[in-house]
């Protein structure tokens, strides 16, 4: 049985791409620097702000950056434009936990960009029975050791675990973990054959279908294998 469903947030619980980039450009602009296109920041999308912004803005003053960028994220965030979780996503983490599935984010987010989303008032509060971010881990994805704190805190095995994600190094760092992982492709910014497929149980088109999928592998015998790359039951 999957006994624990891990969850990235940007672009999977969540969509964010789009928002982050008018939101870092913002931050530029106050700067008096110019924007960063669209193409640089998808290359860069998924790694750790701070270690992308030199490519997505060279010459950067970081120290400047992220002093600004809090203060934008606070604004816009207030102002719901983003990290807005939809109601649908919410009710695939309720049928998780009625599951009987222990819900968890794991993200390479720092403590400072995740901590309105571990707030006692937040939507999520009562469904995650725990978040992992670059504040509490020592390795970041896509190395498998991602995984470690979590796993040592809660004693599953990693075949009992799934990770949902939205990224080749999210399904690299999960498989090598042993662990399951669904694609989830609904921000359309990757493809299926942007994947290292051997990483990869299933794709699902939109996170909400994440719910039959893990229910698919619940279903296979032990040893069996989910067919790599298979697309979403009911999909």
């Amino acid at each position: 049985m999957i006994r624990a469903v891990i969850v990235d947030v940007d672009d999977t619980l969540c969509l964010t791409q789009a928002a982050s980039l008018a939101l870092e450009n913002e931050v530029l602009t106050e700067m008096g620097r110019p924007p960063v296109p669209r193409d640089v920041h998808l290359s860069t999308w998924g790694e750790p702000l701070l270690d992308a912004m030199p490519r997505r803005s060279p010459g950067v003053d970081l120290a400047l950056f992220s002093a600004l960028h809090r203060r934008a994220l606070e604004r816009h965030i207030a102002d719901g434009r983003l990290d807005v979780i939809p109601p649908e996503n919410l009710r695939a983490l309720d049928e998780f936990v009625l599951a009987g599935r222990s819900v968890f984010l794991l993200t390479s987010r720092t403590e400072d960009e995740m901590r309105h989303l571990v707030a006692p008032d937040h939507v999520l509060a009562g469904r995650v029975s725990g978040v992992y971010h670059a504040g509490n881990t020592r390795f970041r994805k896509p190395d498998p050791r991602a995984f470690d704190e979590l796993l040592t805190a809660t004693g599953i095995p990693p075949r009992q675990c799934v990770y949902v994600g939205d990224s080749p190094g999210d399904a690299m760092a999960a498989g090598r973990a042993g662990m399951n992982f669904i694609g989830c492709l609904q921000s359309r910014v990757r493809k299926p054959e942007d994947f290292h497929l051997r990483y990869v149980n299933v794709f699902v088109d939109a996170f909400p279908d994440v719910v039959d999928a893990v229910q698919h592998l619940d279903r296979l015998t032990p040893g069996e294998e989910a067919h790599p790359a298979a697309p979403s039951p009911g999909a």
